[in-house]
């Protein structure tokens, strides 16, 4: 066990010196924390590198609203692997522990929720700090070394979700022999592989002299620039440490979206799956879903009808129903209204309409191939259920001012309904 504190000088034990960065009003060392309660990440730093390299991922984060230490140990040229897992590993620990300690400026100003970052030796000691550690919420490996004792060895125990970042052209750690047998090694239950197309292995950091030559000496085809790595890890990297550090909903949209759509410079998989969009099945007059959640509630026009907080609901009195579910991490999912009365309506199967092309940055039609000429009101919904677009008789959406991800299409009209994703 390691006793002793975690910055220079502290009492008997290993002495963790590390670096840490907080939001604050004022730029300053010790200067009080800004208002407010922030997420903790800890980074491991990479083989003969210091965390002053990481001036990106503080920066980036901290702007963010993160709490970021850097453990400074293990620094030398036969650093211990082991040792340096136990050290990101305690920091996140200790750290936690200030926020109940009065005399602390963390008091009061940290969640619990924390992840382990590491790049390339330290993305090697995430999985080992990570193995059977239920303390945290997330890891993430930047391009991501093979360590002693095995990184790959331990990755079948790490019980939380995981995060690898490689670059495709990395000649120091090539993919296929770290990141890609770590990536397979996790648990299938919820861990995503990004791959950045012509991506570096020293990109994800500053420039660092000792990790540029051993860069500039391996075996690689770098075709992109530092900052267009930067960019694409960001991408990848904020929604992902939003929704399980935050709990940000929206941002775990963003995430499947970044993974499943897949832009040009990556080559993305993902064993997590989204919260699946509640639909409203009818059987005489009971509505039900078959979706599976830990709690429900039931809208007539809007409104919560009182009670209605099961899975099925029977309906008394004509209107537009939709059903929202609350599922495991707290996110809620809202179905598609579903009409009942003279108005209701009749969804249509995909041989009754055309959306195309889909997917598209551009214009979306709408092609009623009912041949109907009722007026048609056209909504466009975030996963959520929050509508950004309604218009009326136009079956033409222009989707070029939205973000990249994926949205429900509701079109109505007076006798039938269509949904499509």
């Amino acid at each position: 066990m390691r006793t002793g504190g975690f910055g220079s000088g502290g009492g008997p034990g290993r002495q963790i010196q590390t670096e840490i960065y907080y939001p604050a009003a004022i730029t300053g060392d010790n200067v009080p924390v800004l208002n407010g309660i922030y997420p903790v990440i800890v980074f491991g730093h990479g083989f003969v590198m210091t965390w002053d390299a990481y001036a990106n991922i503080w920066e980036h984060y901290v702007a963010l609203g993160y709490v970021l230490a850097f453990p400074r140990t293990e620094g030398g040229f036969s650093p211990n692997h082991g040792e340096f897992g136990k050290d990101l590993r305690i920091v996140e620990t200790k750290l936690q522990a200030l926020n109940t300690e009065s005399s602390s400026l963390f008091y009061n100003k940290l969640v619990s929720n924390s992840a382990i970052i590491g790049h390339s030796m330290g993305g090697g000691a995430t999985i080992l700090a990570a193995a059977n550690n239920s303390t945290i919420k997330a890891i993430v490996g930047l391009a991501p070394a093979e360590t002693n004792p095995s990184a790959i060895a331990a990755a079948p125990i790490v019980i939380t979700p995981a995060l690898i970042i490689s670059g495709s052209a990395d000649g120091v750690t090539p993919p296929a022999d770290h990141h890609i047998p770590i990536y397979n090694a996790l648990p299938t239950n919820c861990k995503s592989f990004a791959s950045i197309t012509g991506g570096g292995h020293c990109y994800f950091a500053n420039a660092s002299s000792t990790c540029d030559l051993g860069e500039l000496v391996s075996i690689s085809n770098v075709t992109i620039n530092r900052p267009t790595q930067h960019t694409r890890t960001f991408s990848i990297l904020d929604p992902f440490l939003a929704y399980h550090l935050k709990g940000d909903c929206g941002a775990k949209d963003q995430f499947f979206a970044a993974m499943d759509i897949s832009p040009s410079g990556f080559q993305n998989e993902t064993t997590c799956v989204p919260n699946p969009i509640p639909v409203i099945s009818q059987n005489g007059s009971t509505l039900s879903t078959a979706t599976i959640g830990v709690s429900y509630q039931w809208l007539l026009n809007g409104s919560a009808i009182n009670g209605a907080e099961m899975s099925s609901f029977t309906y008394t009195q004509d209107g537009q129903y939709i059903i929202e579910v609350t599922f495991e991490d707290g996110c809620v999912q809202q179905s598609a209204p579903y009409n009942i009365g003279q108005n209701a309506l009749t969804v249509l199967d995909e041989n009754t309409f055309r959306v195309f092309p889909n997917p598209t940055d551009g214009i979306l039609v709408i092609e009623n191939l009912s041949n109907n000429s009722n007026d048609v009101l056209i909504e466009l919904y975030t996963l959520c259920g929050q509508i950004l677009v309604r218009q009326k008789n136009d079956l033409n959406l222009d989707l070029s001012a939205f973000c990249e991800g994926f949205y429900l299409l509701n079109v109505n009209e007076r006798t039938f309904r269509i949904q499509k994703k």
